[in-house]
């Protein structure tokens, strides 16, 4: 049967992530739950930014070329939590409400309603997560991984505008695309596999993420650096958000839909009907099915 496969098709995929948008939009139904899954969202990411700094922390100030890398490995941990965990997360968001948009399973300002709600949820979230960390001690106890964040904070304040958009916008490429691909297999595997690809090659590169950002800014705001000031936190999320918005929403969200035929959801689903109705019947003629015939010659 179909859902047996490995790999779900482009139509069937499109149809999958115009659903997903359909339940975030009726997800505002239950205000509670929406805003626990956006903060568990906010808060897991914030848990890879942790990660990240205790464990590349040490090897960059031991000189160690592959901390980046590593830095990249793990900090596939967060969107693991959020996929498999379930949370809601505006990043993979701006890729999934803009679809759902174009293939008509919700309306344009709902979808802008429901982005600016999680981002809201996600923010809250992270920035609760870095008030834990703060009174856990974990950075100040770390002091490599304190110095990281430092680093990491300074180099942000030195971005431009148009360079935080850019980052911002491949970055949300390559999350987008782990979110895309992990919706497209079936197995945990492959899943995982695919997530840690995707968001290894976006930290690596050193690409920007707005929801990571709020936990980058909100420890460094409650350690009192001088380059975590409101007004740069605020200038950091405008750009990076814009860049992220464009990456996922048109570099991947109305790219395949474009790919994909620019399809409506009723079109979507009709043209997963058929692709299943043929396997059906290649199925049968392979088997020999006496019934087949008896079809065909009506």
């Amino acid at each position: 049967m179909w859902h047996d496969r490995r790999v779900l098709s482009l139509p069937e995929t499109l149809q999958h992530h115009a659903g997903v948008a359909a339940e975030k939009s009726a997800s505002l139904r239950t205000p509670g739950r929406f805003l626990v899954a956006g903060m568990l969202g906010g808060a897991y990411i914030g848990v890879g930014i942790v990660l990240m700094v205790t464990a590349a922390g040490p090897l960059i100030a031991a000189g160690d070329g592959f901390a980046k890398l590593v830095a990249g490995i793990v900090f596939g941990v967060a969107l693991t939590l959020v996929v498999f965990a379930g949370a809601d997360l505006a990043t993979s968001a701006m890729m999934t409400l803009p679809l759902g948009a174009l293939m008509r399973s919700v309306r344009p300002g709902r979808a802008l309603v429901v982005l600016i709600l999680m981002f809201a949820c996600n923010l809250l979230g992270a920035l609760l997560f870095s008030a834990l960390v703060t009174a856990a001690g974990v950075l100040s106890t770390a002091p490599a991984a304190g110095a990281m964040l430092v680093d990491l904070l300074a180099l942000k304040a030195s971005l431009t505008p148009i360079e935080l958009f850019m980052r911002g916008l491949l970055c949300n490429a390559l999350v987008c695309l782990a979110v895309w691909m992990a919706s497209r297999v079936q197995s945990p595997g492959a899943k995982i596999t695919l997530i840690f690809l995707a968001i290894t090659a976006f930290v690596t590169s050193g690409f920007e993420h707005v929801i990571a950002n709020m936990t980058v800014y909100g420890l460094g705001l409650m350690a009192d650096d001088p380059n975590a000031t409101w007004a740069v936190f605020g200038s950091n999320m405008l750009w990076v958000g814009l860049g992220n918005l464009v990456g996922g929403g048109v570099l991947v969200g109305l790219s395949y839909w474009v790919i994909g035929g620019r399809p409506s959801t009723t079109e979507t689903h009709n043209s997963a009907d058929a692709a299943r109705t043929a396997e059906t019947a290649q199925t049968l003629v392979a088997s020999g099915d006496p019934h087949l015939s008896n079809e065909g010659g009506r």
